[in-house]
């Protein structure tokens, strides 16, 4: 090797050491820095030239000095894959266990009255009902407890109504989010390429994109690629969102329920195709239970759910079969199991339902198996205490008979104007005036005869205590009034700590992913200034390299010159 070539590969050990250095002065100057990922030098041999080859030693070559690779960055794809997941994960278990947090407030407390204690008021009123049925007293009492009962039941069905309402809006926020992250990551992508291709590292870019990437892995659940020029291809719940060589991103958008103003996550180019599939098992192993924007989706339900959401045998119109609407949902309609606020509603509608119903019937002497429902004339019909907004009680039929009208929820949708839900019925107004209509026309609890009608208050006495009740399709107990009441306060409480128990498990796993990742990724004080060293040294090395063959070229020009 000439001294003039000694010198070029002192140079590439002088520039390749002040590069290395460089990349470490910025590790360090970053070390408190988010999202900063390490970076690390790579340096390579150049080619060599070949002297000869001997048969003993193998090739002869001489040497050309180090060259500078490139800088990268050291992270590794399957932790951050796996940390992004588990932060979707355990966001979604986070949004279950508000929800169900707000649900025991919703259910426990309104108002700074306790449900539980209007019930224990009404039951207490059946009582002294059954005591004394011909009291004006007893019976006055009774209906201002029944109109105290739906009033309280209304608060806390529009205090549920009102934190879907909430849910809703976070849902339209995050969307709009969603794609604000997505803009950001096309720009970004755009920028990695213009750099790189100048054969440049743009790793500080790089690491403002992937701060995005995890924020957007707690909101969505999405599977991702980078390509060898370095741009990121996104797919959300399987579906494109960020694609190479587009500036924009797929964006997410979303239709708006006329009915209830509720906003569902689409995507526009596909149709207003949903997001979402909300008939699938929330499952670990499907990953279905991943994402932010699908707790939120879930947790608020599709509709204001109401008794008729907890039947089990729904005739869906769409495709003419009897199915499973509880667990399994229906065309256009979520499974009211998937659904905190959506099942909660229907539980709370269904106790008002039984209550209302029972009562109506007793009064009417109804509630008994062969009673009639039918009357010669209008006036010899029973005056209900609970009517509904849209039917009346009785109707005229072909027979020129006054007929009961049954509530009507075979429909897709049902026909609500039928139904004693919460959303249709008040108190008699002409009972919280003159409480002596109840049961008969005109005579209160006295039968034609002005005797006492007993069978008729201890038939209501029954309606209370007897067990009639369960809370869905998927439990067995049967409860009174009273007792459903408490058992829907301790499943919300149960599945409280049951998701409560989720979202900590996933909290401990998403800081174990985020330590391994920060073990490779992080920036270490003692490693870096190590390799400060070990490059300063090598560029001292290089200088002192480059003097001796400096000196040696002088000295031969200055021989050759004498």
């Amino acid at each position: 090797m000439s001294l003039i070539s000694g010198l070029h590969v002192g140079t590439s050990g002088l520039q390749t050491s002040q590069n290395a250095l460089n990349a470490t002065a910025h590790n360090l100057s970053n070390i408190e820095t988010t999202g900063y990922v390490r970076q690390q030098v790579l340096l390579g041999d150049r080619k060599y030239n070949n002297a000869g080859n001997s048969a003993a030693v193998g090739p002869q070559q001489a040497g050309l000095g180090v060259e500078f690779s490139k800088i990268r960055q050291v992270r590794d794809y399957f932790l951050d894959l796996s940390y992004r997941r588990e932060l979707g994960r355990g966001s979604f278990y986070d949004i279950c266990h508000e929800t169900t947090n707000e649900l025991e407030t919703l259910l426990g407390e309104m108002n700074g009255a306790a449900f539980q204690d209007t019930i224990d008021h009404l039951w207490t009123a059946v009582e002294e009902l059954q005591k004394d049925p011909s009291s004006s007293v007893t019976q006055g009492q009774f209906v201002n407890v029944c109109s105290q009962f739906i009033d309280r039941a209304a608060s806390v069905y529009d205090g549920l109504a009102e934190y879907q309402d909430n849910l809703n809006s976070r849902i339209k926020d995050m969307v709009d989010n969603i794609n604000d992250i997505g803009e950001k990551i096309c720009k970004f992508n755009q920028s990695i390429l213009n750099i790189e291709l100048g054969a440049e590292s743009a790793n500080d870019l790089r690491d403002q994109r992937n701060l995005l990437m995890d924020e957007l892995g707690k909101y969505v659940q999405y599977d991702y690629t980078v390509n060898s020029d370095g741009v990121v291809e996104v797919r959300i719940e399987g579906e494109a969102f960020i694609s190479r060589g587009r500036d924009k991103p797929f964006e997410m958008g979303y239709t708006v329920d006329n009915s209830t103003g509720f906003y569902t996550p689409t995507w526009p180019w596909a149709k207003d195709q949903p997001v979402y599939d909300c008939s699938q098992e929330i499952s670990t192993a499907k990953n279905t239970n991943i994402g932010m924007l699908k707790g939120l989706v879930l947790a608020r339900g599709d509709r204001r759910a109401n008794y008729s959401d907890i039947s089990s045998n729904y005739y869906d119109s769409e495709t003419g079969e009897t199915v499973d609407l509880y667990n399994k949902g229906a065309t256009g309609k979520m499974a009211t199991a998937n659904s905190i606020v959506m099942n909660a509603m229907a539980e709370l509608d269904q106790l008002v339902h039984k209550v209302v119903t029972d009562i109506n019937d007793a009064l009417a002497g109804e509630n008994v198996p062969g009673a009639t429902r039918t009357y010669a004339d209008e006036k010899s019909c029973p005056k209900e205490l609970f009517v509904r907004l849209g039917t009346e009680r009785y109707e005229l039929n072909g027979s020129g008979e006054y007929e009961y009208v049954a509530e009507d929820t075979s429909g897709s949708p049902a026909n609500v104007s039928t139904m004693y839900t919460l959303s249709n019925i008040r108190v008699n107004g002409e009972m919280l005036k003159q409480p002596t209509l109840l049961g008969y026309p005109d005579s209160g609890f006295l039968k034609p005869d002005k005797t006492v009608d007993q069978d008729k208050a201890d038939a209501l006495a029954d309606a209370f205590s007897k067990p009639s009740l369960i809370l869905n399709p998927n439990v067995t107990k049967q409860s009174n009034y009273k007792d459903y009441y408490a058992d829907m306060l301790s499943l919300a409480s149960n599945s409280g700590n049951v998701y409560k128990s989720f979202s900590e498990a996933q909290a401990l796993t998403v800081d174990s992913l985020d330590d391994s990742r920060q073990q490779i990724m992080g920036v270490n004080s003692s490693e870096e200034l190590n390799n400060m060293i070990k490059f300063q040294n090598a560029y001292n090395a290089s200088s002192r390299f480059i003097n001796a063959v400096s000196e040696m070229l002088e000295h031969l020009i200055n021989r050759l010159g004498g």
